[in-house]
């Protein structure tokens, strides 16, 4: 659990006008924020969606309980998971052609939030291509209003996580994106399988990365998984190396595919996530020679959050007590 608070003491103690939960599937990120929306206190958890099902008005109540005071008709923001068909109310999906502006009036008030609240979800995003193609994101259309109210409104923009995502924005609007299981399959692989034996020792090799990276775009996926272990068994790689050689034919598969489909981009890509997982996309946009620039996740989910309060309660009072 991470857990921070203001350096102004009064803020620890200050009532929250709004409440932003980024509700994901088994990580909970929780801030407290003033009417300005500035942030007061907040903590990161691991009662996600999977651990909340079948009673999220509680577990609402027992978190607004924890991250309180509340001011009175304080609001609550949900983002993510929450708003899936498994999670507390299935939130239909916006077309993502959708301005991300005008989020704040797409989303669902939940009708049986604790307390009386004003608890609103924010929708999730749907991409169809023409020839028939379909993906879908719930939580990163959210951090990506947060990179549009910071002003970076175009270009190509990757969300590492358990299923990240690549996306081209024009004019604050998502022209296209596409879903990779690079986080999900890296966390199989290292349970289970052939190559798990190889890869539980953590060890920074960026040159075994950076091979990763260059394999990747040579072959099919499969076949290049497997190449880890052909090079260790027949001692062309230390078992050391194994576990950032994968890490590197992983996120090198991103890249490649998307480069194909997005074009060299001519400004730099941001990559809008945790220092850890920013730094290897830093480390391969490099190598191929793409231009990469950061966006802190944690940034970027403050500036959603004030947007939609701007957006959906500049001019609408709260609802009293």
């Amino acid at each position: 659990m991470i857990v921070r608070a203001s350096q102004d003491a009064a803020a620890g103690s200050a009532p929250a006008a709004i409440v932003g939960i980024d509700w994901g599937t088994t990580r909970r990120r929780v801030v407290a924020l003033d009417a300005q929306a500035a942030p007061l206190r907040e903590f990161d958890d691991d009662a996600g969606m999977l651990s909340a099902a079948g009673r999220f008005a509680a577990v609402l109540d027992a978190t607004l309980e924890r991250i309180g005071p509340l001011a009175p008709g304080a609001r609550v923001l949900l983002s993510g998971m929450v708003g899936s068909a498994q999670g507390w109310h299935p939130v239909p999906y916006v077309d993502s052609g959708t301005p991300l502006e005008s989020l704040a009036r797409c989303l669902f008030a939940v009708p049986d939030a604790p307390r009386g609240l004003d608890c609103r979800i924010v929708p999730g995003c749907r991409w169809r291509g023409d020839a028939g193609e379909v993906d879908v994101m719930r939580g990163e259309e959210t951090q990506l209003l947060g990179a549009v109210a910071l002003g970076r409104r175009d270009g190509g923009f990757v969300l590492p996580g358990t299923h990240s995502k690549w996306v081209a924005l024009r004019d604050g609007r998502i022209e296209h994106f596409s879903t990779y299981l690079s986080g999900e399959l890296f966390a199989l692989l290292s349970q289970h399988g052939t190559l798990a034996p190889l890869v539980r020792e953590p060890r920074d090799d960026e040159a075994a990365f950076a091979a990763g990276v260059q394999a990747s775009a040579r072959a099919a996926l499969s076949h290049v998984l497997f190449e880890c272990r052909a090079r260790v068994v027949a001692g062309d790689m230390p078992t050391a190396s194994a576990r950032e050689y994968l890490s590197g034919v992983l996120i090198g598969a991103e890249w490649h595919d998307a480069l194909r489909r997005l074009g060299r981009p001519s400004a730099p890509v941001c990559v809008i996530g945790t220092p850890e997982l920013a730094a290897l996309h830093v480390r391969a946009g490099r190598q191929l020679g793409v231009p990469v620039e950061l966006l802190d996740a944690r940034e970027a989910q403050l500036a959603a959050w004030a947007a939609l309060a701007r957006g959906l309660w500049m001019s609408e009072p709260p609802r009293s007590e």
